[in-house]
């Protein structure tokens, strides 16, 4: 990340908190409806000290909302409970369904996995680098009565540390803006782990007096820097799982790579107007069509991915013939342009948007990076015109949201996308949703064209596009939140065990059945997630473990006079059953399969969390069992998980 995005980024958040700060605010100093505060009463600084000051108290967290790229509204949550434990990681969400390397940042090998909410158009790949990678539907905007501020801090593996800072403020009723960006450096326990990450984020959205005129956006600039130590050597593995205490220090333990480091960056603009042509308190009762709206989205990504070693020898990767390149970096950008017309009417009984896409893509490297390669374009590029609707309609307790795209052609992004989803609601009683995902869609760009140094990969593919169905059923109630997928995937394409990119030319059949249900008793609690995956089809290459199960016991209660503090105190016992885990491979930040190693393992996790305020203090003992548990804690095969650590770290909201 570029130091003076993030000092400017500091710099400002610093200068408006204290603008702020400096005013002493009164009771009738109000924000549309609203009185500024929060808890009724906030604490300000003065020359002469602290001062408090009492306000009306109207101002509420409702008012504090959070927009998703859907339009679905949240709202700023400054409580404790124990879904929050399970989101305070580096990812900021709940990874039930990952395994993480021992070191955070780095990436993470999967339990399981997900269809409902495919992309229509192929990735870059060098997917293990994008585990973090903030997509368009992950960027959050928001709407606040006063200036917000929410910083989490987390504490690294030996040296260094995560920040997350969030800052935001209405300028007025229909003007936001924020600005976020989250950093880690961590020196990792074992050679060679060191992980730098930066995620920047600038956002916006307005709105005309009358919502006639909407636009939103933002900005967001990424990168990933590793090193990459290829796991343990053969000897080092054999210390590690035989407890040699000339080891219990891990930067001892020898690894396959000492000089290699990856790189993998993303920029990315995004822009989404809209201006409505006919409102529907314009109209007549008898026209057919209201609300009329003509739209433009416009997106505009780059992603880069960089993998370099300084001798170029290792017999891991094989035989190595490089040219005097410069520039070694896969490169792919893409331009997306969407017009659209959105209207109601009694025709389709709900929302309907009609869409035309025009997109400009490419993908490659700028030279030859192999001597021996028979390479006949480093590169490939083109256009691509997509014609869909979106219809969205609610009758009484039901939801119907349906979205659809077509992309005919000869493109490398030429496909189909269909996603449907159908909502019953219950008062707040229970929730069942039914869904239908059908995706076509090209292979990732990296399995198609991959150019290295080393003779084993250079390779360029005319893969069919892989074919995916996916049904899903889930209902969240009081009692009981369940889901069940069953998936069918034609062409499924994966690196063998050899580092080289095939594609499957039978059916996988996955099935996924995930259960999570509470039991409470006095301050006591015992959450349990449960999962279970069957492959019928295709389990040679599509693999997973049976089961995978997390139960977490905890206490809740408040301490000391008056409630002051909250605290959750606990501990997470998690389990997969043994598999074949597919293995890393650093040079092409790929899992890959492997047939000689079984992994399965528990994992103990002791935890103490409080809440004071708007404030929420973790503290976290990791993988507590391991230092009197066999050594079969593996990340993948030759990288072990994490031993015993103990990290700390805080969310502080400030409204000011």
């Amino acid at each position: 990340m570029n130091q003076k995005i993030v000092y400017s980024f500091l710099l400002l958040i610093f200068m408006i908190h204290s603008l702020y700060s400096q005013r002493k605010l009164s009771g009738s100093e109000s924000f549309g409806n609203n009185t500024i505060g929060m808890d009724g009463m906030i604490d300000t600084l003065t020359n002469k000290g602290s001062t408090k000051v009492i306000l009306s108290g109207k101002t509420k967290y409702t008012d504090y909302k959070i927009f998703s790229h859907k339009r679905d509204t949240a709202y700023i949550d400054t409580t404790l409970s124990i879904k929050k434990e399970y989101i305070f990681n580096y990812l900021r969400k709940d990874n039930f369904e990952l395994l993480a390397f021992h070191n955070q940042g780095q990436t993470f090998n999967s339990l399981g996995y997900s269809f409902s909410n495919l992309n229509r158009f192929p990735d870059l790949g060098f997917r293990a680098k994008q585990v973090s990678y903030l997509e368009i539907d992950e960027i959050k905007y928001y709407e606040v009565p006063t200036p917000t501020t929410e910083i989490t801090y987390k504490t690294g593996l030996q040296q260094g540390q995560v920040v997350d800072a969030i800052f935001t403020l209405n300028f007025s009723k229909r003007l936001n803006v924020s600005v976020s960006y989250k950093g880690l450096r961590s020196l990792g326990a074992y050679r060679r782990a060191l992980v730098s990450n930066g995620n920047f984020r600038g956002a916006f959205q307005y709105r005309t007096m009358e919502n006639q005129y909407e636009i939103r956006g933002h900005v967001a600039s990424q990168d990933f820097f590793h090193h990459e130590n290829g796991g343990l050597t053969e000897s080092a593995l054999q210390n590690f799982i035989d407890e040699n205490p000339n080891f219990e220090q891990r930067s001892r333990l020898d690894v396959n790579l000492n000089d290699a480091e990856s790189q993998f960056d993303g920029s990315r603009a995004y822009i989404d107007h809209s201006y409505k042509l006919l409102s529907s308190r314009d109209t007549l009762n008898d026209r057919d069509f209201g609300n009329i709206k003509i739209g433009h989205v416009f997106t505009s990504e780059t992603k880069s991915y960089q993998f370099t070693q300084g001798t170029n020898t290792t017999a891991i990767f094989g035989n190595s013939n490089a040219t005097s390149a410069t520039n070694r970096d896969a490169i792919s950008k893409i331009v997306d342009n969407e017009l659209n017309l959105e209207f109601n009417s009694k025709y389709v009984l709900g929302q309907f948007k009609a869409k035309i896409n025009l997109t400009k893509f490419s993908y490659g490297y700028d030279t030859i990076l192999n001597t021996n390669s028979n390479f006949v374009n480093t590169n490939f590029d083109g256009n691509a015109l997509s014609f869909g609707a979106d219809w969205n309609v609610r009758l009484k307790k039901f939801k119907l949201n349906a979205a659809a795209s077509l992309t005919p052609g000869s493109s490398r992004l030429s496909g189909n996308f269909l996603r449907g989803e159908a909502v019953y609601q219950k008062d707040s009683l229970y929730t069942i949703t039914g869904s239908l995902l059908l995706n076509s869609k090209s292979p990732n760009f990296n399995t198609l064209l991959h150019q290295s140094s080393y003779d084993d990969y250079n390779w360029e593919n005319n893969f069919s596009n892989i074919n995916t169905r996916d049904l899903g059923f889930a209902i969240d109630s009081k009692w009981l939140n369940a889901c069940v997928n069953f998936t069918n995937i034609d062409n499924y394409t994966y690196f063998d065990e050899n580092n080289t990119p095939q594609q499957f030319g039978n059916q996988i059949t996955y099935l996924k059945v995930k259960a999570n249900r509470e039991f409470r008793y006095w301050k006591l609690a015992l959450d349990n997630t449960v999962m279970y995956q069957n492959v019928s089809s295709g389990s040679s290459v599509f693999r997973v473990p049976e089961f995978v199960t997390r139960n977490t016991f905890y206490y809740t209660d408040y301490w000391f006079k008056g409630k002051p503090m909250l605290v959750n105190i606990g501990a997470t016992f998690k389990y997969f059953t043994k598999y074949k885990m597919n293995a890393y491979n650093p040079l092409l930040a790929e899992f890959k399969l492997q047939n000689t190693e079984e992994i399965g393992f528990p994992t103990v996790d002791v935890f103490f969390n409080a809440q004071v305020r708007r404030t929420r203090i973790y503290f976290k003992i990791d993988n507590v069992t391991s230092g009197f548990s066999s050594k079969n804690y593996f990340s993948a095969p030759n990288y072990p998980f994490r031993d015993m650590t103990i990290r700390f770290g805080l969310v502080w909201n400030w409204f000011i």
